[in-house]
């Protein structure tokens, strides 16, 4: 009697670790407690100012080549992609003719006003088209996200578009804290965001990101156990089994 009780016992141990293993995980999903008609305010977008030891590219074009070609850093005049620029450690760059620019705290569309006024205010080009792109800004990628660069290609870049372009996250990473690493005037600062929650990501302060931002996701509890010796080995309905198998083999052949 003794041995029958055990035994259905183990029975039911088993089953409810085989029940266990086939659930749903409810950490997956993104944007859980957004449900059609629901709106969520989202913070205001912040666009990308630059810095120092950002690289940027800017054109200035006319409708007279001649003209143009006096802002192009290349011998052959302008390029189709305009000159590159590396702000220097007091923000600021050496246009041609114009001289020294401050650059730092200025947005994409400042930075090419800016540059459009001073042209038309020295008399060198009387209705210039300035155009400014960045060249090699970037945000970092880590752990479950992939691992490189990914390059800022708008002025609103968000966390959703650096992810996006690595494809999703590995089924593998944690999604209900992503880290985001962001450092402002030599202090670096950390910030968690859920992407299972639309509420929670939009109201991020990281939500849009700036440059060398750093992504971290970390990689879930399952993932971590392969790193191990046993792996995931003692998770698996078959160790159980096997488990319960041998202790009531055991049990029946003391009895």
């Amino acid at each position: 009697m003794r041995k029958s009780i055990f035994t259905f016992g183990m029975v039911m141990v088993t089953i409810i670790m085989l029940l266990s293993s086939c659930s749903t995980p409810k950490d997956i999903a993104y944007f859980q407690d957004f449900n059609p008609g629901k709106s969520i305010v989202v913070q205001n977008p912040v666009e990308i100012k630059f810095r120092a030891d950002d690289e940027i590219r800017i054109l200035v074009s006319s409708d007279k080549p001649e003209l143009a070609a006096q802002f192009s850093l290349s011998s052959g005049g302008s390029s189709g992609e305009g000159s590159r620029y590396t702000i220097d450690s007091e923000g600021c760059i050496r246009f041609p003719l114009l001289g020294k620019i401050h650059v730092a705290g200025l947005n994409r569309q400042e930075l090419q006003e800016t540059i459009r006024e001073q042209i038309i205010a020295k008399g060198l080009i009387r209705d210039p088209i300035v155009t400014v792109d960045y060249s090699n800004l970037y945000v970092i990628l880590l752990g479950a996200a992939g691992a490189g660069r990914v390059q800022i290609d708008r002025d609103k870049f968000t966390i959703l578009d650096a992810i996006g372009t690595q494809g999703d996250l590995n089924i593998n990473g944690l999604r209900t804290n992503v880290k985001v690493i962001r450092e402002s005037y030599g202090k670096k600062s950390v910030y968690e965001v859920n992407l299972c929650s639309a509420e929670d990501l939009y109201s991020s302060p990281v939500y849009y990101l700036q440059q060398n931002d750093v992504i971290y996701v970390e990689m879930n509890k399952k993932e971590k156990r392969n790193a191990t010796v046993m792996g995931n080995s003692t998770v698996q309905p078959s160790f159980w089994m096997g488990l319960a198998t041998f202790i009531v083999s055991a049990i029946a052949w003391f009895k």
